[in-house]
């Protein structure tokens, strides 16, 4: 009927004006979404850059993750060496690698130690501190110290316990030594990651290439490591 057409339009013109703007303000929501999102991620991107530049820096000054590649080689040769005589040299030779390495992480420490304070800090949070965030810093120092730690203070903490362990304070025998070596050598490689990425990132980097969780490595070094390593980074 002419009539029911009528105000079957009249109801429409409503739902189709309802429809248009539910649309558009999920469109505009949508949107809103996707800029914070890129413009967040561009923002960690640009954070991970300037991390991983600063620490590279300081590590190419030396020779430190080639003789930490030579280590973890001559540990293997040494633990798999079946004559005691070949298998005390190769322990013997690992002695000088241990001595300069130990050295140069002391060094690579006292660098680090020079740099300010905000661009060495190390979010606890999922995602790494910002250029902007660390810019607001003076205004929330309390924030600051809750979310974050400071990298500076951790390489120095793994540089002395890396020293304790090659210079065998605890009286190993040498393959108990080595594991002991390798764990603190592992967790300050997870540091670095941590410090560059996330502890996320860090912890799944580490599982990967060395196979080993970040727990069950915490749990191998030094117990003396371990509870100064928690009491800084809170975790």
């Amino acid at each position: 009927m002419p009539g029911s057409d009528y105000t079957w339009s009249l109801l429409r013109q409503p739902l189709r004006t309802c429809f248009a703007l539910d649309t558009q303000g999920f469109m505009d929501t949508f949107l809103t979404v996707v800029l914070l999102a890129l413009g967040g991620y561009a923002l960690k991107s640009k954070s991970e850059r300037r991390r991983m530049a600063l620490l590279a820096r300081h590590l190419g000054e030396f020779d430190i993750e080639k003789m930490m590649g030579s280590l973890n080689e001559g540990y293997l040769r040494a633990l798999g060496e079946s004559d005691h005589l070949r298998r005390d040299a190769i322990w013997h030779v690992l002695l000088t690698t241990e001595t300069r390495l130990s050295e140069q992480l002391q060094q690579l420490a006292a660098g680090f130690a020079k740099l300010p304070a905000l661009p060495t800090r190390v979010s606890r949070l999922p995602w790494p501190l910002s250029v902007a965030s660390l810019s607001l810093a003076p205004l929330l120092p309390g924030v600051l110290a809750r979310t974050s730690f400071d990298m500076r203070e951790l390489l120095a903490l793994h540089a002395h316990a890396i020293g304790a362990a090659a210079r065998n304070e605890q009286g190993l025998s040498p393959r108990d030594k080595a594991f002991k070596i390798s764990a603190e050598l592992f967790l300050m490689q997870h540091s670095c990651h941590w410090f560059c990425r996330s502890r996320g990132i860090a912890s799944a980097r580490l599982q990967v290439r060395h196979q080993n969780s970040y727990a069950k490595v915490l749990d191998s070094v030094a117990p003396a490591t371990r509870r100064a390593y928690l009491a800084l980074v809170g975790a």
